[in-house]
């Protein structure tokens, strides 16, 4: 049995990811010196991925 063509991935999967997960958003924040050892990791500041 064949696959409808709406259901093919396309290139929507290759498209360039904009949201972060928690983890991510933490050594980003890390890395640009915004946040240390020690901090509180909920409520963190919003931030865009590096391109």
């Amino acid at each position: 049995m064949s696959q409808h063509p709406s259901l093919k991935v396309g290139g929507a999967a290759e498209a360039k990811r904009t949201v972060l997960t928690r983890y991510e958003r933490v050594e980003l924040l890390r890395k640009r010196g915004e946040l240390k050892e020690g901090d509180r990791i909920t409520g963190l500041k919003k931030t865009k991925p590096e391109e």
